[in-house]
Protein backbone atom coordinates (compact mmCIF):
# COMPACT_ATOMS: atom_id res chain seq x y z
CA UNK A 1 0.00 0.00 0.00
CA UNK A 2 0.97 3.66 -1.02
CA UNK A 3 -0.05 6.58 1.99
CA UNK A 4 -0.29 9.46 0.21
CA UNK A 5 1.84 12.57 1.85
CA UNK A 6 1.29 16.30 1.34
CA UNK A 7 4.57 18.76 2.77
CA UNK A 8 3.97 21.92 3.93
CA UNK A 9 7.40 23.97 4.18
CA UNK A 10 9.14 21.49 2.04
CA UNK A 11 12.55 23.24 1.37
CA UNK A 12 14.64 21.04 -0.99
CA UNK A 13 12.71 18.27 -0.36
CA UNK A 14 14.50 16.36 3.02
CA UNK A 15 11.32 15.64 4.30
CA UNK A 16 10.24 14.52 1.12
CA UNK A 17 13.37 12.35 0.10
CA UNK A 18 12.94 10.52 3.76
CA UNK A 19 9.49 9.31 3.28
CA UNK A 20 9.96 8.51 -0.69
CA UNK A 21 12.44 6.17 0.57
CA UNK A 22 10.95 4.58 3.16
CA UNK A 23 9.42 1.05 2.94
CA UNK A 24 8.37 -1.39 4.75
CA UNK A 25 6.52 -4.96 3.85
CA UNK A 26 5.94 -4.00 0.37
CA UNK A 27 4.19 -0.66 1.72
CA UNK A 28 5.52 2.61 1.28
CA UNK A 29 4.78 6.48 0.60
CA UNK A 30 3.67 8.53 -2.10
CA UNK A 31 4.59 12.20 -2.60
CA UNK A 32 1.00 14.03 -3.79
CA UNK A 33 2.06 17.44 -3.25
CA UNK A 34 4.49 19.99 -1.64
CA UNK A 35 5.11 23.43 -0.67
CA UNK A 36 7.60 25.89 -0.34
CA UNK A 37 7.98 30.13 -1.49
CA UNK A 38 11.75 30.13 -1.84
CA UNK A 39 11.79 30.77 -5.36
CA UNK A 40 15.50 29.07 -5.48
CA UNK A 41 14.62 26.34 -2.96
CA UNK A 42 11.09 25.82 -5.46
CA UNK A 43 14.32 25.13 -8.06
CA UNK A 44 16.17 22.70 -6.30
CA UNK A 45 13.04 20.94 -5.75
CA UNK A 46 11.66 21.02 -9.00
CA UNK A 47 15.33 19.49 -9.72
CA UNK A 48 14.59 16.32 -8.20
CA UNK A 49 11.17 15.48 -7.90
CA UNK A 50 8.09 15.45 -10.53
CA UNK A 51 5.10 15.58 -8.77
CA UNK A 52 2.67 18.88 -7.79
CA UNK A 53 4.93 21.61 -6.09
CA UNK A 54 3.02 24.56 -5.04
CA UNK A 55 5.18 27.61 -4.91
CA UNK A 56 3.72 30.53 -3.12
CA UNK A 57 2.82 31.63 0.48
CA UNK A 58 1.17 29.09 2.15
CA UNK A 59 -1.45 31.61 4.14
CA UNK A 60 -2.48 33.13 0.40
CA UNK A 61 -2.92 29.24 -0.37
CA UNK A 62 -5.23 28.65 2.51
CA UNK A 63 -7.10 32.03 2.22
CA UNK A 64 -6.62 33.23 -1.54
CA UNK A 65 -8.99 36.18 -0.97
CA UNK A 66 -5.32 37.62 1.13
CA UNK A 67 -4.26 38.23 -2.58
CA UNK A 68 -3.98 41.10 -4.49
CA UNK A 69 -6.02 40.61 -7.93
CA UNK A 70 -3.22 39.92 -10.31
CA UNK A 71 -2.26 36.66 -7.97
CA UNK A 72 -5.69 35.86 -6.86
CA UNK A 73 -6.25 33.47 -9.64
CA UNK A 74 -2.61 31.95 -9.25
CA UNK A 75 -3.89 31.11 -5.23
CA UNK A 76 -7.35 29.94 -6.12
CA UNK A 77 -5.83 27.66 -8.13
CA UNK A 78 -3.48 26.48 -5.85
CA UNK A 79 -6.29 26.50 -2.84
CA UNK A 80 -8.00 24.09 -4.48
CA UNK A 81 -5.01 21.57 -5.44
CA UNK A 82 -4.26 21.22 -2.27
CA UNK A 83 -7.49 20.08 -1.14
CA UNK A 84 -8.37 18.17 -3.43
CA UNK A 85 -6.77 15.40 -2.43
CA UNK A 86 -6.69 13.31 0.87
CA UNK A 87 -3.71 12.27 2.22
CA UNK A 88 -2.91 10.07 4.85
CA UNK A 89 0.55 12.21 6.44
CA UNK A 90 0.97 15.99 6.63
CA UNK A 91 4.46 16.98 7.11
CA UNK A 92 5.94 19.81 8.15
CA UNK A 93 9.40 21.56 8.89
CA UNK A 94 7.48 24.39 9.66
CA UNK A 95 9.87 27.76 9.94
CA UNK A 96 12.76 27.41 12.73
CA UNK A 97 14.29 30.78 13.24
CA UNK A 98 12.05 32.43 15.09
CA UNK A 99 13.14 29.85 18.03
CA UNK A 100 16.38 28.40 17.09
CA UNK A 101 19.15 29.21 19.53
CA UNK A 102 21.01 30.48 15.94
CA UNK A 103 17.99 32.88 15.56
CA UNK A 104 16.62 35.91 17.15
CA UNK A 105 14.42 33.51 19.42
CA UNK A 106 11.65 35.81 18.79
CA UNK A 107 8.82 33.05 18.89
CA UNK A 108 5.53 33.72 18.03
CA UNK A 109 6.17 37.56 17.74
CA UNK A 110 8.29 36.61 15.05
CA UNK A 111 6.32 36.28 11.27
CA UNK A 112 7.83 32.78 10.72
CA UNK A 113 6.66 31.59 13.99
CA UNK A 114 3.24 32.55 13.46
CA UNK A 115 3.31 30.15 10.37
CA UNK A 116 2.62 27.15 12.66
CA UNK A 117 -0.77 28.49 12.62
CA UNK A 118 -1.07 28.16 8.89
CA UNK A 119 -0.84 24.12 9.28
CA UNK A 120 -3.59 24.32 11.69
CA UNK A 121 -5.84 25.93 9.30
CA UNK A 122 -5.13 24.25 6.40
CA UNK A 123 -6.21 20.66 8.57
CA UNK A 124 -9.12 22.35 9.74
CA UNK A 125 -9.86 23.25 5.96
CA UNK A 126 -9.30 19.60 4.81
CA UNK A 127 -11.99 17.29 4.36
CA UNK A 128 -10.89 14.07 6.03
CA UNK A 129 -7.62 14.80 8.57
CA UNK A 130 -4.61 13.73 7.79
CA UNK A 131 -4.45 10.28 10.06
CA UNK A 132 -0.54 11.82 10.69
CA UNK A 133 0.74 15.29 11.30
CA UNK A 134 4.91 14.63 11.17
CA UNK A 135 6.64 17.95 12.30
CA UNK A 136 10.47 19.17 12.72
CA UNK A 137 12.12 21.95 14.43
CA UNK A 138 14.56 22.34 16.34
CA UNK A 139 15.32 21.45 19.65
CA UNK A 140 15.16 24.71 21.57
CA UNK A 141 12.03 24.48 20.54
CA UNK A 142 10.83 22.80 23.74
CA UNK A 143 12.60 25.28 25.97
CA UNK A 144 11.66 28.51 23.92
CA UNK A 145 9.65 31.05 26.62
CA UNK A 146 9.76 28.90 29.51
CA UNK A 147 8.41 25.71 27.63
CA UNK A 148 5.31 28.14 26.67
CA UNK A 149 5.48 28.10 23.03
CA UNK A 150 5.44 24.02 22.87
CA UNK A 151 2.27 24.62 24.99
CA UNK A 152 0.75 26.80 22.58
CA UNK A 153 1.65 24.32 19.65
CA UNK A 154 1.01 21.19 21.34
CA UNK A 155 -2.34 22.30 22.51
CA UNK A 156 -3.70 23.69 19.44
CA UNK A 157 -2.80 20.23 17.58
CA UNK A 158 -4.59 18.34 20.65
CA UNK A 159 -7.73 20.72 19.83
CA UNK A 160 -7.74 19.00 16.38
CA UNK A 161 -8.28 16.06 17.90
CA UNK A 162 -4.68 14.58 17.84
CA UNK A 163 -2.71 12.63 20.23
CA UNK A 164 1.05 14.32 20.50
CA UNK A 165 4.23 12.71 20.89
CA UNK A 166 7.58 13.95 20.40
CA UNK A 167 11.17 13.68 20.75
CA UNK A 168 14.92 15.07 20.58
CA UNK A 169 17.15 13.45 18.10
CA UNK A 170 21.05 14.23 17.28
CA UNK A 171 21.85 12.89 13.96
CA UNK A 172 25.02 11.94 14.82
CA UNK A 173 23.79 9.23 17.47
CA UNK A 174 21.42 7.75 14.95
CA UNK A 175 22.57 7.74 11.82
CA UNK A 176 26.06 7.14 10.21
CA UNK A 177 25.86 10.94 9.34
CA UNK A 178 28.85 12.60 10.95
CA UNK A 179 26.96 16.23 11.65
CA UNK A 180 25.61 17.07 15.37
CA UNK A 181 22.41 17.96 14.46
CA UNK A 182 19.52 17.67 17.56
CA UNK A 183 16.00 18.35 16.55
CA UNK A 184 12.59 17.99 18.01
CA UNK A 185 10.57 15.24 15.98
CA UNK A 186 6.62 16.07 16.66
CA UNK A 187 4.16 12.89 15.56
CA UNK A 188 0.47 13.62 16.05
CA UNK A 189 -2.01 10.94 15.78
CA UNK A 190 -5.49 11.13 15.18
CA UNK A 191 -5.76 6.93 15.30
CA UNK A 192 -5.40 6.52 19.40
CA UNK A 193 -4.12 3.24 18.90
CA UNK A 194 -1.21 4.36 16.21
CA UNK A 195 -0.46 6.83 18.94
CA UNK A 196 0.13 3.85 21.24
CA UNK A 197 1.99 1.76 19.24
CA UNK A 198 4.72 4.42 18.11
CA UNK A 199 7.00 4.09 20.11
CA UNK A 200 10.42 7.04 20.05
CA UNK A 201 12.07 5.29 23.52
CA UNK A 202 12.32 1.84 21.10
CA UNK A 203 13.46 3.48 17.94
CA UNK A 204 15.96 5.65 19.80
CA UNK A 205 17.20 1.95 21.30
CA UNK A 206 17.19 0.45 18.22
CA UNK A 207 19.07 2.68 16.05
CA UNK A 208 21.27 4.68 18.51
CA UNK A 209 25.23 4.19 17.73
CA UNK A 210 27.99 4.77 19.61
CA UNK A 211 31.37 5.43 16.89
CA UNK A 212 34.89 6.00 17.42
CA UNK A 213 37.22 8.79 15.60
CA UNK A 214 38.18 6.21 12.95
CA UNK A 215 34.19 5.59 12.33
CA UNK A 216 34.13 9.74 12.52
CA UNK A 217 36.90 9.70 9.52
CA UNK A 218 35.91 6.92 7.52
CA UNK A 219 32.60 8.81 7.40
CA UNK A 220 33.73 11.61 6.62
CA UNK A 221 35.60 10.67 3.81
CA UNK A 222 32.62 8.97 2.15
CA UNK A 223 31.74 12.47 1.80
CA UNK A 224 34.74 14.89 1.03
CA UNK A 225 37.21 13.70 -1.23
CA UNK A 226 40.44 14.79 0.02
CA UNK A 227 42.03 14.12 -3.25
CA UNK A 228 40.97 16.08 -5.72
CA UNK A 229 41.58 19.85 -5.22
CA UNK A 230 38.52 22.22 -5.88
CA UNK A 231 38.22 25.79 -7.55
CA UNK A 232 40.22 28.35 -5.87
CA UNK A 233 37.06 30.27 -4.40
CA UNK A 234 36.49 28.24 -1.70
CA UNK A 235 40.12 28.87 -0.06
CA UNK A 236 41.10 31.26 2.73
CA UNK A 237 44.21 32.23 1.85
CA UNK A 238 46.37 34.94 3.19
CA UNK A 239 46.00 37.39 0.21
CA UNK A 240 42.36 36.93 0.21
CA UNK A 241 41.66 37.06 3.97
CA UNK A 242 44.70 38.83 6.02
CA UNK A 243 42.97 39.41 8.84
CA UNK A 244 42.81 35.37 9.38
CA UNK A 245 46.33 35.26 9.51
CA UNK A 246 47.97 37.42 11.62
CA UNK A 247 50.89 36.88 12.87
CA UNK A 248 51.27 36.92 17.08
CA UNK A 249 53.79 39.25 18.32
CA UNK A 250 52.49 40.12 21.10
CA UNK A 251 50.90 37.17 23.00
CA UNK A 252 47.39 38.46 21.98
CA UNK A 253 44.06 36.42 21.18
CA UNK A 254 44.24 36.09 17.54
CA UNK A 255 43.54 33.99 14.42
CA UNK A 256 46.02 32.10 12.54
CA UNK A 257 44.40 30.06 10.20
CA UNK A 258 47.50 28.11 9.41
CA UNK A 259 48.46 27.37 12.87
CA UNK A 260 44.69 26.72 14.19
CA UNK A 261 43.43 24.31 11.33
CA UNK A 262 45.75 21.72 10.88
CA UNK A 263 44.28 18.40 11.17
CA UNK A 264 42.87 16.43 8.35
CA UNK A 265 39.03 14.61 8.80
CA UNK A 266 38.10 17.42 11.44
CA UNK A 267 36.13 20.25 11.51
CA UNK A 268 36.59 23.71 12.62
CA UNK A 269 34.38 27.05 12.92
CA UNK A 270 35.82 30.49 12.73
CA UNK A 271 33.51 32.27 15.14
CA UNK A 272 32.71 35.91 14.54
CA UNK A 273 35.95 36.22 13.05
CA UNK A 274 37.70 36.33 16.37
CA UNK A 275 39.14 32.69 17.45
CA UNK A 276 39.20 29.28 16.28
CA UNK A 277 36.80 26.60 17.24
CA UNK A 278 37.32 22.87 16.58
CA UNK A 279 34.43 20.28 16.64
CA UNK A 280 35.32 18.34 20.11
CA UNK A 281 32.98 15.40 18.98
CA UNK A 282 34.71 14.43 15.36
CA UNK A 283 31.72 15.74 13.66
CA UNK A 284 30.97 18.55 11.48
CA UNK A 285 28.76 20.95 13.60
CA UNK A 286 25.23 21.60 13.18
CA UNK A 287 24.86 23.54 9.93
CA UNK A 288 22.91 26.43 9.79
CA UNK A 289 20.93 28.41 6.89
CA UNK A 290 23.57 31.85 7.94
CA UNK A 291 26.29 29.79 5.96
CA UNK A 292 25.01 31.01 2.67
CA UNK A 293 24.36 35.08 4.14
CA UNK A 294 27.42 35.98 5.60
CA UNK A 295 27.07 34.49 8.37
CA UNK A 296 30.39 32.99 11.27
CA UNK A 297 29.04 29.41 11.71
CA UNK A 298 30.59 28.17 8.43
CA UNK A 299 32.49 24.78 9.01
CA UNK A 300 36.25 25.21 7.81
CA UNK A 301 38.43 21.95 6.61
CA UNK A 302 41.72 21.25 6.06
CA UNK A 303 42.13 19.10 2.58
CA UNK A 304 45.46 19.15 2.45
CA UNK A 305 45.74 21.77 -0.46
CA UNK A 306 44.85 24.52 2.09
CA UNK A 307 42.18 25.38 4.51
CA UNK A 308 38.78 25.87 2.74
CA UNK A 309 34.97 26.19 3.56
CA UNK A 310 32.74 23.16 2.56
CA UNK A 311 31.48 23.16 -1.24
CA UNK A 312 27.73 23.08 -1.41
CA UNK A 313 27.27 19.19 -2.46
CA UNK A 314 29.60 18.37 1.16
CA UNK A 315 26.88 20.36 2.86
CA UNK A 316 24.45 18.50 1.27
CA UNK A 317 26.12 15.35 1.79
CA UNK A 318 26.03 15.90 5.39
CA UNK A 319 22.64 16.38 5.56
CA UNK A 320 21.95 12.88 4.06
CA UNK A 321 21.11 13.85 0.65
CA UNK A 322 22.57 11.10 -1.74
CA UNK A 323 25.13 11.74 -4.15
CA UNK A 324 22.98 11.46 -7.34
CA UNK A 325 20.18 14.50 -5.43
CA UNK A 326 21.11 17.19 -8.25
CA UNK A 327 22.00 20.87 -6.93
CA UNK A 328 21.06 23.18 -9.94
CA UNK A 329 23.59 25.44 -11.48
CA UNK A 330 20.76 27.76 -13.60
CA UNK A 331 18.01 29.54 -12.59
CA UNK A 332 16.42 31.99 -14.83
CA UNK A 333 18.86 31.72 -17.29
CA UNK A 334 21.53 32.83 -14.51
CA UNK A 335 23.96 31.01 -12.63
CA UNK A 336 22.63 29.23 -9.19
CA UNK A 337 24.29 31.06 -6.26
CA UNK A 338 26.41 28.97 -4.20
CA UNK A 339 24.86 31.19 -1.24
CA UNK A 340 21.33 29.67 -1.62
CA UNK A 341 22.68 26.07 -1.65
CA UNK A 342 24.76 26.80 1.70
CA UNK A 343 21.86 28.58 2.99
CA UNK A 344 19.31 25.36 1.59
CA UNK A 345 21.04 22.98 3.39
CA UNK A 346 21.29 24.75 6.73
CA UNK A 347 17.87 24.52 6.43
CA UNK A 348 17.17 21.54 5.75
CA UNK A 349 16.34 18.05 7.76
CA UNK A 350 18.41 15.03 8.01
CA UNK A 351 17.38 12.55 5.40
CA UNK A 352 18.26 9.29 7.53
CA UNK A 353 16.28 10.40 10.62
CA UNK A 354 13.97 11.18 9.08
CA UNK A 355 13.59 7.73 6.89
CA UNK A 356 14.32 6.25 9.92
CA UNK A 357 11.12 7.58 11.51
CA UNK A 358 8.87 7.05 8.34
CA UNK A 359 9.38 3.29 8.14
CA UNK A 360 8.43 3.09 11.96
CA UNK A 361 5.61 4.98 11.06
CA UNK A 362 4.80 2.37 8.54
CA UNK A 363 5.13 -0.80 11.01
CA UNK A 364 2.59 0.95 13.16
CA UNK A 365 0.35 1.19 10.00
CA UNK A 366 0.60 -2.41 8.89
CA UNK A 367 0.03 -3.33 12.63
CA UNK A 368 -3.12 -1.12 12.68
CA UNK A 369 -4.68 -1.70 9.33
Amino acid sequence: MQYKVGSMFAGVGGICLGFKNAQYNHDGYSLVWANEIDEYACETYRTNFDHLLLEGDINKIIEPNLCHNEEKEKYELMHKQILSSDIDVLTGGFPCQAFSIAGDRKGFEDERGNLFMSIIRLVNLMNKKPRVMFLENVRNLVAHDKGRTYKVIKTAIEKLGYHVKEKVFNTMDMTDIPQNRERIYILCFENKRDYDLFDFDKIENLYIRRYNRQDRENQIRDIINYDIQPAEKYYYTEQKYPHYFIHNNANEEYVNLNEQITEMYQFYQLRRGLYVRKNKSDVCPTLTANMGTGGHNVPLIYDGFGIRKLLPHETFRLQGFPPEYVLPTKIKNKNYPDSMLYKQAGNAVSVPVIQILATELLKVFNKNQ
